[in-house]
């Protein structure tokens, strides 16, 4: 029988300064005898779009290692688990403001947090943004159960990455995104390389506001309130269509778990960062 061990668990809501708002994530420390099988039955015993495991670094520059967790498998980056999880290492270490240096799969991100205030804000500088191919709205509508007349009529869709994959939808207006019904399957098959979120947004122009829902084929059904892994690629994607280099991103408004992303361009990359509200803080007990 494997050894039961108390180990340092923290639940937060980040992209928010409200608790139960936000996006939920559970973040694991002093994981490194934490195995991956065990791992992703925690993640699916909390049954949030991710949690997290903090392990020693095995790479050059980095302060610690983040193993990102949907209820299905991990993620080489995210960026909600990467904000909230660096704020949790700040608390757990009696930081009221620092930088540090992640590493995931998807290689070193520097990730900054403060306490003002009683608020807690991170942000993560994200990797230079990877284009694919232009799609064409009208191929995207049916894997979001729209019509081709509900997306936007002079934006393309495109999947971006900065880490990890989205499929960038955009669609006409408010309506039409509350109206998004997905279909993974058909969403599936618009690319030879299928991202593993659907990001439906709403740009208002003449604005810096955006208004998005992420569909995540990883996410069994659930649908994500707010995706910083998402973000980057939505500013990267907004500043080579329309030269837009700073937004803020609502998501999550549908659902009832409202939040707010601010993604800015920094030396050539996205940065993606909000509010993170420390909701609880205690033990988990894992082999």
């Amino acid at each position: 029988m494997n050894r039961v061990v108390g180990r340092p668990l923290f639940w937060l809501d980040v992209f928010t300064d409200t608790p139960l708002l936000g996006n939920g994530l559970a973040v694991v420390l002093d994981a490194d005898e934490v195995s991956e099988d065990t791992m992703l039955a925690f993640a699916r015993e909390v049954n949030l779009s991710e949690t997290t495991f903090v392990q020693t670094a095995t790479e050059d520059g980095a302060d610690y290692r983040n193993r990102i967790w949907t209820v299905s498998d991990e993620l080489p980056f995210a960026g909600h688990p990467s904000l909230g999880t660096a704020v949790a290492v700040a608390i757990e270490r009696g930081l009221d403001s620092a930088t540090f240096t992640q590493q995931t799969q998807a290689g070193l991100q520097e990730i900054e947090v403060s306490l003002e205030g009683g608020l807690w804000h991170a942000a993560v500088h994200q990797g230079a943004a990877e284009f694919g191919t232009f799609v064409p709205a009208k191929r995207i509508a049916p894997g979001l159960g729209l019509t081709p007349e509900q997306m936007d009529p002079e934006l393309s869709g495109q999947i971006v990455s900065t880490g990890l994959p989205a499929m960038l939808a955009p669609v006409r207006d408010l309506e039409a995104l509350a109206a998004c019904t997905p279909d993974f399957s058909g969403l599936r098959k618009i690319d030879d390389r299928p991202a593993l979120n659907t990001y439906a947004f709403v740009y208002e122009r003449g604005s810096r506001t955006v208004r998005a829902r992420c569909f995540g084929a990883d996410l069994a059904g659930i649908e994500d309130p707010a995706t910083g892994s998402a973000a980057g690629p939505l500013l990267a994607y907004l500043q080579d269509c329309l030269d837009i280099s700073e937004i803020v991103i609502e998501q999550g408004v549908e659902m009832g778990r409202a939040s707010r992303l601010e993604a800015k361009m920094a030396d050539g990359r996205p940065k993606v960062g909000g509010n993170v509200t420390l909701l609880s803080r205690g033990e988990v007990h894992l082999p």
